[in-house]
């Protein structure tokens, strides 16, 4: 993945589109395509699908609430990345109903392992796959460190359901599409939230689902710790107002903070959030401006270049949390990305608005799933 290439396109045009590819291919015959599309230009998918099969050009993709481009987010256009050598690339359907489906991945990559060291597993997630936490577990209980784990979710910013991963031939939603990118460092994941000190239990969860926080309803514990906290009061009438500025932190036992955002109040006062919360967890209560945004950018710059030396002037990939950019807003998440382009000395930063992040807890370690943050690998 060293030798790519990412163009943006800010309108979708087949024959222009035919005519970048027609030059790639030449070039690069075994060549394939990592294509990123933001919602609004979802029917241009069957486009660019016809294209590349036209050229015989191998795709993967998904779709975005949006796209980065110019250190902005951007509801328009496409931003096509080559492979000049497609790796491995598989798409899975039917998640989470399919009980094989981590097994077949695992199988699956298996196969495709040499003896080149530096392996990352990258995947695309439709963001409604309740369980992700949880097959990232069975996926490292199969494969431990032989790969690097890295990898975003993708869907509408509304959850609502939306057919949202894409090869040459399906659009599929509620699945995973997974390449195997090789020799490849992996990527860093950083998101800068300090954590308060006062912790509670989640004593009853279900999946993505607090039912009880210290064995009370979790809306009504919420209500008191937005009191106590942060002086705000919240309703069911305003919980979409705030919730997305006060998410959940789950504190592990090396002290990291795993960010899960409540977005939606169930009727029995359960809260529903971007990722699963295990039983049990140590939760905190996040506040936004709590974000330390030139720590988060030092240490992910940091990361990249332990992990990749030298970067200055490559392009760097980079997926930026959809409830993130919420926190801050747009003034604030484009300063963040400019400077994040300044810090690095990249040549180009190419990438989406995401809906959850996955990450390793250290550099080579265990794969985490995760709100808030922004994760980067160099190219």
């Amino acid at each position: 993945m060293n030798k790519t290439s990412m163009h943006y396109f800010p309108a979708f045009d087949e024959a222009d589109i035919e005519g970048l590819l027609r030059g790639w291919k030449a070039v690069d015959p075994a060549m394939g395509i990592l294509a990123l599309v933001p919602e609004a230009e979802k029917d241009s998918v069957a486009g660019l699908q016809a294209v590349c099969s036209r050229l015989g050009v191998p795709l993967a993709g998904a779709i975005f609430p949006a796209l980065i481009a110019g250190e902005v987010f951007r509801t328009n256009g496409v931003w096509l990345q080559r492979l000049d050598q497609m790796p491995f690339t598989a798409l899975y359907e039917g998640l989470p109903d399919d009980a094989t489906v981590v097994e077949r991945i695992a199988q699956d990559v298996r196969g495709q392992l040499d003896d080149i060291p530096d392996v990352t597993l990258f995947m695309l997630f439709d963001a409604l796959v309740p369980n992700i936490g949880t097959i990232l577990d069975e996926l490292y209980l199969h494969l431990a460190n032989r790969v690097r784990y890295l990898g975003v979710n993708a869907g509408s910013e509304t959850f609502q359901p939306m057919p949202c991963l894409f090869d040459n031939q399906r659009v599929v939603g509620n699945g995973v599409l997974v390449m195997l990118l090789q020799p490849h460092k992996g990527g860093i994941l950083e998101h800068g939230y300090l954590a308060p000190e006062n912790m509670i239990y989640a004593t009853s969860t279900e999946g993505n689902r607090i039912v009880h926080i210290d064995w009370r309803p979790a809306f009504e514990v919420y209500q008191e710790l937005m009191q106590k906290q942060y002086g705000v009061e919240i309703t069911r009438e305003n919980f979409y107002n705030y919730a997305v500025h006060f998410p959940f932190g789950i504190v592990r036992a090396n002290h990291s903070v795993l960010v899960r955002i409540p977005v939606a109040l169930g009727d029995d006062g359960s809260l529903f959030c971007v990722g699963e919360v295990p039983p049990n967890s140590l939760l905190t209560l996040l506040e936004a401006p709590a974000v330390d945004s030139i720590h988060t950018l030092e240490a992910l710059n940091k990361g990249l270049v332990e992990l990749n030396g030298a970067i200055e002037g490559r392009e760097l990939l980079l997926f930026y949390c959809a409830g993130r950019n919420m926190h801050l807003g747009n003034e604030a998440s484009h300063r963040e990305l400019e400077e994040l382009k300044r810090l690095t000395g990249v040549g180009s930063i190419a990438g989406a608005k995401s809906l959850g992040e996955i990450g390793p807890s250290t550099v080579g370690g265990y794969p985490l799933f995760h709100n808030a943050t922004l994760v980067a690998t160099c190219l």
